[in-house]
């Protein structure tokens, strides 16, 4: 995974996702591996899956020819809610873009450590190719 600043204030965590090093085929197959680990996490709540592709399709926005597909997973790791400032930074998502031959997989940096480790090991766990 690599981090980065998306315009120049965004901490951004992204990888690219052979399709040769995943057994995923899909961006549905991508977020059913993502759903599962969300639902197996005793402190995540799924929340939703937005199908970003259609929804920019459909208002005639602009979508770069290399996406095919493109979905986030919402999700919540609210182990605390100390005051009402940290609901600017909640819910979760992982954005999913198939590009042909890659996936490209982008999440905002949590203000958690540990919702930052588990979200880079769901990601890099679908690289089960060996």
């Amino acid at each position: 995974m690599k981090q980065s600043l998306l315009m120049e204030k965004y901490p951004v965590f992204d990888m690219i996702l052979a399709k040769s090093e995943t057994t995923c085929t899909s961006v549905d197959d991508i977020l059913d591996v993502l759903k599962a680990r969300i639902e197996a996490h005793p402190k995540v709540a799924y929340i939703a899956t937005f199908d970003h592709f259609a929804h920019t399709k459909a208002i005639a926005g602009a979508i770069s020819e290399t996406i095919k597909d493109a979905r986030n997973i919402v999700f919540c790791f609210g182990v605390a809610l100390p005051n009402a400032h940290v609901l600017a930074v909640r819910p979760r998502s992982i954005g999913v873009a198939d590009l042909g031959e890659t996936f490209h997989l982008t999440f905002l940096e949590p203000p958690m450590e540990m919702a930052t480790k588990e979200m880079e090991a769901w990601c890099k766990a679908l690289a089960d190719k060996a």
